[in-house]
């Protein structure tokens, strides 16, 4: 499914008008009407025994918010709407929403003081459901201390809220807050989900989000765009299916390279994840003095080496690389100038696909070591966390916080390399200009070692993926490396969510998600017949 900026939507709407003949009153009511059923549904039983009450701003998302209440009134509801500005400064439609609603018996009160909402809740006890429909995605910053303090008040509240189109305060593009901003349990998207949803404050305050058509054209929808959900629609053509005939050899050979003093852990999950997704071959090489304690914690299936200290005796190693179908390296790597050039003959020397993570980003930089990249005439996957990303790229953190998505796309301009972005919200940035979001918050996947997962999940999966391996264009082997690692992606998301249900986020480590990878691989199955989310 697309991701749109403000930009991208108006233009949508803007063409569905000329070439559809497409008008505004139908995209609200279209939009009423589906979202009104989508309330009923989420809320079941609860909506009963709750207070519908909408709180409506004065241009079209204040028109939708009244039709929404109209709607529900129609099924049997109550519902409350308190208009937030003078309905002669609103727009034509909320005026024209706010007189079909009354007559449905909408009840309507304008408010100009948080005061009179406070006193309202005050006096009425039952639980409540609170719609906010003050601004959409054009809001404008900083709000007025009026609707400051109203969103303060709402946020107080022991109430469900849910928002149309995004929550009131947060920016549409950018995800940005001044302040504050309505925390919603729930986001009523209004034809596709907004680039603010997945970025700075906006992928805290959007809650839940569900999609509400709103009629526009399915070809005129799905047709063109450079940002989408990792959803469904994304996953058809994803390499799930194996050769039943095929060996070892035909699964790959993936190298694992990583495990200094005290990390020797992180090149154990990382490579155990590599061949646990169905490498056929995996060996794991951690520096010299560390042999002997790696292979304590290791599982007999994965093969070893070592990496001499020694610069000079790295020919032996160096002249092997050919011998494997992918390399994985950094997890556990150190971040020391040893490690430095060990990364960098990787990148020199190998001609196949390499994954970077951890401490092999750490030791480069974008300043420095651009050219290495664009140089390599084979895929380049990095997988940083925002620190890494951010020491990379040369950027302040909260830079790379407030606008993850635009600094991703600069340094993939500058490295022409994929860069998996990981978070809870995981941005994969691809060379041919896409982005693919995957907004699966969960808290039990922030402990050491889940990022060394990732990387042998990536790692594995590549090496055993022919159509990577083949000798073809560069332009086939990246499509199929895309979908690998998208694949990858949703492999480790749902090895989460598994690791999750069975042993709570508290308890679970970076282990459990190996642990659960059959339950993954079957949610991954299950994913092409029915919504994961």
């Amino acid at each position: 499914m697309r991701i749109v900026t403000q930009t991208e939507m108006k233009e949508l709407e803007a063409l569905a008008q000329k070439k559809f003949h497409f008008t505004e009153k139908l995209i609200i009511e279209n939009v009423a009407s589906g979202a009104a059923r989508i309330i009923v549904e989420k809320l079941g039983t609860d909506i009963h025994s709750g207070e519908l009450i909408f709180l409506i701003g004065r241009g079209n998302n204040g028109g939708t918010g009244l039709g929404i209440a109209r709607h529900l009134a129609s099924m049997g509801f109550e519902a409350q709407a308190f208009l937030l500005f003078d309905k002669n400064d609103s727009s034509q439609e909320v005026k024209d929403q706010l007189r079909i609603a009354e007559a449905y018996g909408v009840r309507t009160a304008y408010i100009d003081d948080v005061a009179d909402i406070e006193a309202y809740f005050q006096q009425n006890s039952n639980p409540k459901i609170i719609i906010d429909a003050i601004f959409g995605t054009g809001v404008r910053l900083p709000l007025s201390q009026f609707l400051y303090d109203v969103i303060h008040l709402i946020n107080q509240e022991k109430a469900y809220t849910i928002s149309l189109d995004i929550p009131t305060g947060v920016e549409g593009d950018t995800g940005f807050i001044q302040g504050n901003a309505i925390q919603a349990d729930l986001t009523l998207a209004v034809t596709l989900p907004k680039l603010g949803y997945y970025q700075a404050d906006g992928a805290k305050l959007v809650g839940e989000i569900a999609i509400i058509p709103s009629g526009l054209p399915k070809s005129l929808i799905e047709n063109g765009g450079d940002k989408f959900l990792i959803d469904q629609q994304i996953t058809d053509e994803l390499p799930h299916v194996r050769n039943k005939f095929g060996d070892k050899r035909l699964f790959g050979h993936t190298l694992v390279i990583g495990g200094s003093h005290g990390l020797t852990g992180a090149l154990v999950m990382a490579s155990t994840a590599a061949i646990k997704v169905g490498a056929g071959l995996v060996t794991a090489a951690t520096w010299e003095p560390q042999y002997q304690e790696f292979m304590t914690r290791l599982i007999p299936e994965v093969m070893t080496g070592y990496v001499p200290l020694d610069q000079s005796k790295w020919g032996r190693l160096i002249k092997d690389l050919e011998k494997y179908d992918s390399i994985v390296i950094g997890p556990g790597l150190a971040r020391s100038n040893r490690a430095r050039m060990l990364v960098l003959e990787i990148l020199n020397n190998f001609s196949g696909p390499v994954v970077l993570d951890a401490d092999a980003i750490n030791v480069l930089s974008l300043k420095e070591d651009s050219q290495v990249f664009i140089l390599r005439n084979a895929p380049t996957l990095l997988t940083p966390h925002l620190g890494e990303f951010s020491r990379f790229a040369g950027l302040e953190i909260a830079d790379v916080l407030k606008s993850p998505y635009s600094h991703l796309r600069e340094v993939i301009e500058q490295i022409n390399c994929t860069v998996v972005l990981k978070g809870p919200c995981t941005y994969l940035g691809l060379t041919n200009g896409k982005t693919y979001f995957n907004y699966a918050p969960n808290d039990g996947m922030a402990t050491g070692g889940v990022g060394d997962v990732l990387a042998g999940i990536l790692g594995g999966l590549i090496g055993q993926e022919a159509n990577v391996k083949k000798r073809d264009s560069l332009y086939n082997i990246y499509e199929n490396l895309n979908k690998t690692i998208l694949m990858g992606i949703l492999i480790h998301t749902m090895a989460g969510k598994a690791a999750a249900e069975k042993y709570g986020v508290r308890p679970m480590t970076a282990t459990s998600l190996i642990e659960v990878f059959p339950e993954a691989f079957k949610m991954f199955d299950d994913f092409f017949k029915s919504e994961f989310r």
